[in-house]
């Protein structure tokens, strides 16, 4: 087969606006953030636990290679392969796509978090040293890294195989370095399996309880019992994980599976960074143990249960609206009328602040560094770097708002001023 020639002569034009910094965030972006997941981990594990520590703790070349690693991951990805595939749960269809058809996604990744938790505890029961992930970190995270982007080139060559239908927007602009990083191919599919939606919430997101768990159980091999703090850390990051899963069906509708490509950015997201820097807490505490007074986590407990309310009921509310409009829980809420024909939100939770999902994610994000007290700068890494991540995506959806819906959009923003924090920003 050649490639597709009218794939080819479909191309955004060049001065479309890029995201992520264009071709010069294309280039660095790859080289500099799995070098940031390798010292990160680097950093959790060392007696400082600095990061303005130099030299930085630089990993041995015996501590980046272990070979039991690599077939770990591929034990695992096989797995989850397995179960994307098992009958259960039902099969959704995800938005219209821009040749009228719709794709079908099976719901079972819930299913798939309780399955891996019983072989979890068989294998601990059989006696597996569920601790050793602490000395697999690095070599883990090296093999995730390198299959991240020999899975990114598999994806790129193959877009060009793809109708110019099935190429995302801003990923088919003819810059290779660009294209590669963004991602040209909006929903890559071999046969019925689908790529992207298969790594957005399965072996990664599952991955890291499971290194969490690790992590807890090494504890327990030092210390004879898992400290609160590290409790505390397990069980809201379960929390979250377990939520993503149990409303999979909503990922359907977001950024990264209707309009953003499928390249290194998600891939890399998906398989490395996830997995090894959203759990730093954990990993942190197994070397920095730290004690925690009843008053002190019953303050964080209840910082995370509110965060996780505005994350859940604001995110159901916009669910529901996009699913039924006419629905009790939503029909009384005043909306907007748009010239696309859709309503958006004014009232509700939506009109508290433009994106209370994200107010709540960042609230949950404080309470699973807090744990970890104040000594170091280190634990409280995922808490400033999703602040960012979620002001940037703030914006990408601000500018995407106004494009689609254009005045609707204006007079939205003057109803609802605030973006995230209330009366901040």
């Amino acid at each position: 087969m050649r490639p597709n020639s009218q794939a080819l002569k479909h191309k955004v034009p060049h001065d479309t606006e890029r995201e992520f910094g264009g071709t010069l965030g294309a280039i660095c972006i790859p080289i500099f953030l799995p070098l940031t997941v390798l010292f990160l981990i680097c950093v959790s594990r060392s007696p400082e636990a600095s990061v303005l520590q130099w030299p930085p703790p630089l990993p041995s070349q015996d501590q980046l290679w272990d070979p039991v690693a690599p077939m770990l991951l591929l034990a695992w990805i096989t797995l989850h392969t397995l179960l994307y595939f098992m009958p259960l749960g039902k099969v959704s269809e995800g938005l219209l796509l821009r040749d009228g058809t719709r794709l079908k996604y099976p719901i079972n990744g819930f299913h798939a978090l309780c399955i891996s938790g019983v072989l979890l505890m068989l294998l601990l029961g059989l006696g597996a040293p569920m601790g050793y992930l602490f000395e697999l970190l690095v070599p883990l995270a090296v093999c995730a890294i390198a299959v991240s982007f020999v899975f990114s080139v598999y994806l790129y060559i193959r877009s060009f195989w793809a109708p110019s239908h099935a190429l995302a927007l801003g990923g088919n602009t003819g810059n290779p370095l660009y294209d590669f990083f963004i991602g040209r191919e909006l929903n890559p599919r071999i046969g019925s399996f689908d790529l992207k939606y298969f790594c957005e919430l399965r072996p990664g997101l599952i991955g890291w309880v499971v290194i969490n768990f690790g992590m807890l159980m090494k504890e327990v091999e030092l210390r004879g019992s898992p400290s609160l703090a590290m409790i505390l850390v397990n069980s809201f990051q379960l929390l979250y994980v377990a939520d993503a899963l149990w409303n999979e069906e909503a990922v359907l509708s977001t950024m990264d599976i209707v309009h953003d490509g499928f390249g290194f950015m998600l891939v890399f997201g998906d398989l490395a960074w996830v997995p090894f820097t959203y759990g730093l807490q954990a990993a942190f505490l197994v070397v920095h143990p730290q004690a925690l007074t009843s008053l002190r986590a019953a303050a964080i407990i209840a910082l995370n249960g509110a965060g996780y309310y505005i994350f859940r009921k604001s995110n159901s509310q916009k669910n529901q609206f996009r699913r039924d409009p006419s629905h009790p829980t939503v029909a009384r809420l005043e909306t907007i009328a748009t010239a696309t024909g859709k309503r958006l939100l004014v009232s509700g939770w939506w009109g508290f602040v433009r994106h209370p999902n994200y107010l709540g994610d960042l609230l949950m994000a404080l309470a699973w560094s807090l744990p970890c007290g104040f000594s170091h700068l280190l634990p409280y890494f995922y808490v400033i770097y999703f602040t960012v991540l979620l002001i940037h995506r703030e914006d990408r959806d601000e500018r995407q708002c106004r494009a689609k819906y254009g005045l609707a959009w204006d007079t939205y923003c003057r109803r609802v001023p605030y973006r995230i924090f209330p009366y901040i920003y």
